[in-house]
């Protein structure tokens, strides 16, 4: 390099009002009232730049023997560059790789608006859909990431027996209660469950009908001996059920802790409090009241459908789905609550001197529920003109609310779904018949890429870096 002074500098770099540009070897003069229309892109600032820090701070390097400045670019994309600084406009052509033309526009300092209208929807739309397709990609690697952790689970749990008194037939006989589908005999016992599930509920049910009541000698309702029969052997099939898996549960610190077991307690535990509260009473005549606690408690016994879950994916995948959607639901019913104040409080003031239904705000606040949910009972109508056109806007608002969340608790489903599949399919792989072998095939590659691709996201979240860093480590990772 020769000493130059800052004068002589500025002066070489733009002699005959031209400047040379090498783009990874792509060598171009420029002129100086081509790149000054546009002044707040990278080039045209070249043109401002008084001292060589200035211009090292635009470009990779400076040539001040050629008067030439270099970028470290690529070439390919700099002949749209300059169309752009010839034409004032932008032109995408189809086979170029939006992303990486739009880092390349975002380098030189132009803006998206400058793309000619030929090429604006095709450009956009491009940048749209892989966000689109993103929504499939990442619930197919969250569903892989997700399934492998509980796979990682399940082996774990299933490794204890290993260590413990007779751990292979427990841990067959754990596999059977818990798996379904796991083998012949759990199907078995799957289907025999089901059935005294669907036996207990459909004997309840009778049990309410006026052809199946019993009455004894003084009038009071008895139960029939057949009824009470089958109620007594789905309470000894759900007690066996559940002391049987606390039996042979490889945790027992946690066996509550899972969902299911919870409900299998909760099947059976108003039965033996009812028995409970019936002893106490007859013992002490004083304790009358508590048999309306009893009362109370036997239709609890409806409950015993979750028991389904155990059984069926698309169950469990629904509870799943309702655990994680809080959000989704917590904005659906802020929307109904919204609707229903609005147009409860606009029913009553017009309806208030000609309906007697709609008299007041809480008897309008039932018609606006049952009409923003299209349920329509018909109890309570407006009368009016404008109670009907009321009427006609909270249907129409309570479709548009309801419909809105439901395809992001749709897409959630499916996830959580295809993840049950992925688990049941894998599970239904093991073989435990000599102790745990080998973990069934999984993707650690994308296990793992996904587990540093939310790393580095996270990371990247925490520190304040640019739009056009953040997108390079996104098209990194």
């Amino acid at each position: 390099m020769t000493g130059q002074s800052l004068e002589d500098l500025t002066e070489a770099n733009f002699e005959n009002n031209e400047i040379s540009i090498n783009v990874g070897g792509f060598k171009k003069k420029l002129r100086w009232n081509t790149l000054s229309r546009f002044p707040e892109t990278r080039l045209a600032r070249l043109l401002s730049c008084q001292s060589r820090e200035s211009i090292l701070e635009l470009c990779d390097d400076y040539d001040d023997t050629e008067n030439e400045f270099y970028f470290d670019r690529n070439p390919a994309l700099f002949p749209y560059v300059l169309n752009f600084y010839n034409t004032g406009r932008l032109h995408v052509m189809a086979e170029l790789c939006i992303f990486s033309f739009s880092q390349e526009i975002e380098y030189w300092g132009i803006n998206e608006f400058f793309i000619d209208s030929c090429c604006s929807t095709m450009y956009h739309g491009r940048k749209i859909e892989p966000e689109q397709e993103d929504w499939d990609d990442k619930s197919e690697e969250e569903s892989t990431t997700s399934s492998f952790d509980e796979i990682l689970g399940f082996y774990n749990d299933a490794s204890k027996f290993d260590n413990q008194p007779l751990g292979n037939i427990r841990r067959r006989i754990w596999l059977m209660l818990d798996n379904p589908g796991y083998s012949i005999p759990s199907r078995i016992f799957s289907f025999l469950s089901i059935l005294v599930v669907l036996g207990s509920i459909v004997t309840m049910c009778m049990n309410s009908m006026s052809d199946f009541q019993k009455f004894d000698s003084e009038g009071n309702p008895v139960e029939d001996p057949m009824f009470e029969m089958v109620e007594h052997f789905g309470i000894g099939w759900f007690t066996f059920e559940l002391v049987a898996r606390f039996a042979v549960t490889p945790d027992l610190l946690r066996f509550f802790e899972h969902p299911l077991n919870l409900i299998d307690l909760m099947s059976i535990l108003p039965f033996y409090l009812t028995l409970f509260i019936n002893l106490v009473v007859e013992s002490s005549p004083a304790l009358a009241n508590l048999g309306r606690v009893a009362q109370v408690l036997r239709l609890t016994r409806i409950f015993r459908i979750l028991k389904l879950a155990r059984h069926s994916t698309g169950l469990r995948s629904l509870g799943a789905t309702l655990k994680n959607s809080y959000k989704e639901v917590g904005l659906l019913l802020l929307y109904l609550s919204v609707g229903v104040s609005f147009f409860s409080v606009v029913a009553y003031t017009i309806e208030k001197e000609e309906n007697y239904g709609l008299t007041t705000i809480p008897a309008c606040w039932w018609w606006a529920t049952v009409s923003m949910t299209t349920v329509g009972y018909g109890d309570v109508v407006p009368g009016s003109i404008a109670g009907k056109i009321t009427a006609s806007a909270c249907i129409l608002a309570g479709i548009l609310v309801v419909v809105l969340p439901i395809t992001l608790i749709f897409n959630k489903f499916s996830h959580f779904y295809k993840r049950q599949k992925q688990l049941e399919s894998a599970m239904r792989s093991c073989d435990f018949d000599e102790g745990i072998k080998e973990v069934p095939s999984i993707n650690l590659r994308n296990y793992y890429a996904h587990k540093v691709k939310s790393l580095m996201e996270s990371l990247s979240n925490m520190s304040r870096i640019s739009p056009s860093e953040q997108s390079l480590n996104n098209s990194i990772l």
